[in-house]
């Protein structure tokens, strides 16, 4: 640990060395989801290098990570897969040749009620202007071949009979998983000059996935009576730009997004005690420091300065969900956060907190109470 950070030091040859740390800044200010490069220091006479990252917060291991699960598929494994899916699109549409893309080359973040990836080891990877659809291609195969063996190694070490068969068909998922969203972002529709909610409701579906639309082209076709709309999107920070400006926080795409939520809720609250509308940013202010603020201050001592504390806030939101779902109607925030507390505030990614595992907790889809 040097200057309150904690780093992560790595051995290679000079020109390994020096190559990952130029990949690994040039993707930092390209805002793309990877671990930080600090330094590098070399001895070439003896063809050796250190290279120095900024180990990343909050983050776990995909061991870790799944053997905290229920055995085999469920909705948490699909949420990483999802992830790995997520990264190398992200990568891709940046020129980002990965050339090693793992399970274990990969650190994941817990975010809201979904998992972001990142990717820690740079030293195949390749930064091109833009990639063809061979080198996409044979990247994502890499990916998937990797991505089978990680998950049948875990499912030997699980004595799991079926683990092989299983690691093969949740690679394959990732493969969709890329295709799909590919696709999503680079579709080009033929729709009528006049069809504005065709045109709303896609850059609704990419804002859903977190994309922000930088520009909307309406080109039309070779008979005129169509137009083809192409859209140009940004990174994946739509909802944490706009939380960030509503209150200030800084959080992940998917926590971002509950986040929102969450205040859109409270403001429909509030006008409906005050009986007259409100407009978002007061909404938003009254919610920091009427419900976040409280919470937090609630929840930080008993987390501790090794976890996300505004994770830490949507686990206890999606505490909220369930426990309304299970009787249907809204328990309220303070029952969910007492619920929370009772369980110990459990998460995957805090390595002290294993006596955790056994209470009955499914994290596939948030937590159960015992005697539920």
């Amino acid at each position: 640990m040097t200057d309150g950070r904690t780093v992560a030091l790595k051995e290679e040859p000079v020109h390994v060395a020096t190559s990952e740390f130029e990949v690994l800044r040039r993707l930092e200010v390209a805002g793309l989801p990877a671990v930080s490069a600090v330094g590098l220091s070399s001895w070439p006479d003896r063809d050796e290098a250190i290279l120095v990252t900024e180990f990343l917060a909050f983050s776990i291991q995909y061991r870790r990570l799944l053997s905290r699960f229920p055995l085999g598929p469920g909705p948490y494994r699909d949420r990483l897969l999802d992830a790995m899916a997520s990264l190398l699109v992200d990568l891709h549409r940046a020129g980002v040749y990965w050339g090693d893309c793992s399970l274990a080359n990969t650190l994941f973040r817990r975010d809201g009620d979904k998992i972001q990836a990142y990717l820690v080891d740079a030293e195949t990877s390749e930064i091109h202007p833009s990639l063809s659809d061979g080198q996409r291609l044979l990247d994502l195969d890499i990916l998937v071949e990797n991505v089978g063996f990680g998950l049948a190694d875990l499912g030997v070490m699980q004595e799991r009979a079926d683990a092989f068969d299983d690691a093969l068909e949740a690679a394959e998922g990732v493969r969709g998983r890329y295709l799909a969203l590919w696709a999503e972002l680079h579709d080009v529709s033929e729709l009528s000059p006049d069809d504005r909610q065709a045109v709303r409701a896609r850059i609704r579906r990419l804002n859903d996935l977190g994309f922000t639309v930088d520009e909307i082209k309406l080109e039309p076709t070779a008979g005129g009576r169509a137009v083809r709309l192409k859209v140009a999107v940004a990174n994946r920070r739509f909802h944490p730009r706009e939380l960030e400006r509503l209150t200030g926080l800084v959080a992940l795409e998917g926590q971002a997004r509950m986040l929102l939520n969450d205040i859109r809720e409270y403001q429909t609250w509030l006008e409906r005690e005050q009986g007259s509308p409100i407009e978002t940013p007061i909404a938003a202010s009254r919610w920091m420091s009427d419900v976040f603020e409280p919470v937090k201050a609630i929840l930080t001592p008993i987390i501790g300065p090794a976890r996300d504390p505004v994770q830490a806030y949507c686990d206890v939101l999606e505490q909220k969900w369930l426990l309304s779902e299970a009787i249907g109607r809204d328990v309220g925030l303070e029952a969910a956060l007492d619920a929370y507390l009772q369980l110990g505030a459990p998460a995957p990614e805090d390595a002290a907190a294993d006596a955790a595992l056994d209470l009955d907790i499914d994290w596939s889809g948030g937590l159960d109470l015992p005697g539920d």
